[in-house]
């Protein structure tokens, strides 16, 4: 589950709640495939020296590879929490800066970035400012690289079916029957429509990476903890999903599934 959430209310709310266990989220959610970072290298320029603004930088899953490939860093996370343990774990590495900031407000510097990068964190900025404001914050010719993730079928694809009865159960927002889509039925055209509407950058070039994800039961009990959704409904329906996802597992999967990702990178460069 990512959550696409296109009211501003809505967005603000569940946004938040990342930041209320940063730990959690930064043990169990998984980091991007590394042949992302080969094309962010290839399509954006991240190569050594490049300068590049990371909107939505969570605990650092995509700026601690980022910035292994010797890229100088500036960072921007919203959550105090999630910022704090972004700094820990990007330590080592001199050239990166974690900002405490929304990216709506923050103020940009002067010197232009060579690239501005979102990993599954672009959806939760302000559509009304995302765009102008990326495209301000880069030189001539530089990168905007959004990396979007989504749960696609395949790995456990009967666990996926049989879970719906515990989401419609306890989440009466749950649509009947819902399953993940094909990778090939995913559209993510609303972004490019976007960066068209914009009128800053030109043509999107898009990459796609599925990647199977095994988890032991506690396992995917913690990356559900971790997702807005789940957060956001009353701890009685909470604790209740999450009791009865946990006997699904360990009573017809023998304790393990494998969770299936589509991940895509866009890049558009500033006209």
């Amino acid at each position: 589950m990512h959550d696409d959430t296109p009211d501003a209310t809505r967005r603000a709310r569940l946004s938040r709640t990342f930041d209320e266990d940063a730990e959690l989220y930064d043990r169990a959610r998984p980091g991007y495939p590394p042949q992302l970072f080969d094309d962010l290298g290839t399509l954006a320029g991240a190569d050594p020296g490049c300068r590049v603004l990371e909107v939505g930088a969570g605990t650092g899953k995509a700026t601690v590879p980022l910035a292994g490939r010797g890229c100088r860093i500036t960072a921007v996370e919203l959550g105090t929490h999630m910022a704090a343990v972004a700094r820990r774990n990007l330590a080592g590495f001199e050239a990166v800066e974690v900002v405490t900031a929304d990216f709506e407000t923050w103020p940009l510097p002067k010197e232009p970035f060579d690239a501005v990068v979102s990993a599954t964190a672009y959806h939760w900025i302000d559509p009304a400012v995302r765009m102008v404001k990326a495209a301000d914050a880069l030189r001539p010719g530089g990168a905007l690289a959004v990396v979007g993730t989504q749960h696609v079928a395949g790995g456990s694809e009967e666990f996926f079916a049989e879970v719906q009865d515990c989401y419609e159960r306890f989440d009466p927002a749950t649509p009947p029957g819902l399953r993940p889509p094909a990778a090939e039925d995913v559209d993510t055209s609303g972004h490019v429509d976007e960066v068209a509407r914009s009128g800053r950058f030109g043509p999107v070039v898009r990459r796609r990476y599925q990647w199977d994800l095994g988890y032991t039961t506690a396992e995917y009990l913690e990356v559900l903890r971790t997702y807005s959704g789940h957060r956001a409904l009353p701890p009685e329906a909470r604790e209740g999903l999450l009791r009865c996802i946990e006997g699904l597992i360990d009573g017809r999967h023998g304790g393990r599934v494998t969770k299936r990702y589509l991940t895509e990178l866009r890049v558009a460069r500033t006209v």
